[in-house]
């Protein structure tokens, strides 16, 4: 693709979702040109995440036709007028969107943007109103997934998405980092604040939940349990720093206690799940913290007997680890280049021709956290 000349519209490749779910289409498309504060970045690689399958299959309320796709990486093509601290060419992650100015984004916490739903939903950031990507026919396709809708060889995005990746970590590594590594990681250093010899539990072993493990073992925890009902995800666990890793069977016959007779102080859920999250309530000492990442299936709700909280156990949602992207990205990254964060164990990379199996593999759990690669890297 050429970048849109003066503000001209130009022709991108991109996999859409329409209705009725899977496969992708690859269609080609037309993009309106850059306007002040807009970036397009050229996507040389990108995550799979259950989000993005969540929105192409339609169990969230999706805006058909739709480019998802939110854990992109690549260069930057262009830049619109205004843009400051980024240049044609220089390597980045893409990772959600925040307004920059509201009492959480000036506080350091912008994934609790007032206006992240909006802003990263797909409907948002006025483009629904002001349609930026259409079919040949004329049709409006939803772009702005996350900010960015980076399943698709070029993205439009803003300089907030965007964290400056270093010339030695390659792209098809460092694109997951954008969503599903960060709110693994955050959860255990950000948000629970991890400290040396205290426990944890991660229910559900995908690369969220192994990105936890990783973090644990970087925050020197001392026993660190892996709960998944897949063989495989348990041996690897305990390969990135888990000491425990047990079937969801084994906790429900009183395994976690046989571990931890007083519970765990830290407990996080990545399934949705409520009765898996009672599990981990249950699993806590008397003032031990549940982290929730998952919202489930549209509509469940968690019940929780009062007894099980009054004596100080906590319950808390978080969003995208609690990160400031463009400051624990790097962090991660570093960790990642001198050998304690190795996500690569998590990774299987698949061409652009083939996307539909990575998001099959993301489905049937053969694969931890599929990459889609668009470019070399």
């Amino acid at each position: 693709m050429t970048p849109p000349p003066a503000g001209g519209p130009a022709l991108i490749d991109a996999w859409v979702a329409d209705v009725g779910g899977p496969p992708l289409v690859r269609e080609t498309l037309t993009l309106d040109g850059l306007r002040s504060g807009e970036v397009l970045v050229r996507v040389e690689a990108v995550g799979v995440c259950h989000t993005d399958i969540a929105w192409v299959n339609g169990s969230r309320p999706s805006p058909f036709p739709l480019i998802a796709g939110h854990e992109g990486a690549g260069v930057v093509a262009a830049t619109g007028e205004g843009v400051a601290g980024f240049d044609v060419g220089d390597r980045v992650v893409m990772s959600f969107a925040s307004c920059g100015s509201c009492r959480p984004c000036l506080t350091g916490r912008p994934a609790y943007c007032h206006s992240f739903r909006t802003l990263n939903s797909g409907f948002g950031g006025g483009r629904e109103q002001e349609p930026r990507v259409r079919r040949a026919s004329g049709e409006h396709v939803t772009a702005g997934f996350f900010g960015q809708s980076s399943f698709a060889d070029h993205a439009l995005t803003t300089p907030r998405n965007l964290v400056r990746l270093p010339d030695w970590a390659p792209t098809s590594v460092a694109a997951p980092f954008g969503c599903g590594v960060q709110t693994g990681a955050g959860a255990v250093l950000t948000t629970f604040g991890m400290r040396p010899g205290q426990s944890l539990v991660v229910f559900g072993a995908g690369a969220v939940g192994m990105s936890a493990v990783m973090a644990a073992a970087v925050a020197g925890g001392g026993t660190v349990v892996a709960v998944d009902p897949v063989e495989r995800r348990r041996e690897l666990a305990l390969q990135l720093g888990a000491t425990h890793a047990l079937t969801p069977a084994e906790v429900a016959s009183g395994a976690l206690r046989a571990i931890l007779a007083d519970g765990f102080d830290w407990a996080l859920d990545t399934s949705g799940r409520p009765e898996v999250v009672r599990s981990a309530v249950e699993a806590l000492h008397s003032t031990g913290t549940v982290g929730l990442v998952a919202a489930g299936q549209t509509g469940a709700e968690l019940a929780v007997p009062l007894r099980d909280l009054i004596v100080g156990r906590r319950v808390c949602g978080l969003v995208e680890g609690d990160a400031v992207p463009q400051v624990f990205i790097p962090r991660l990254l570093e960790l990642w280049r001198d050998g304690r964060f190795p996500v690569d164990a998590l990774l299987s990379v698949w061409p652009a021709e083939d996307i539909n199996d990575a998001l099959s593999a993301m489905v049937d759990g053969t694969a931890v956290k599929p990459v889609v690669r668009f470019g070399p890297a």
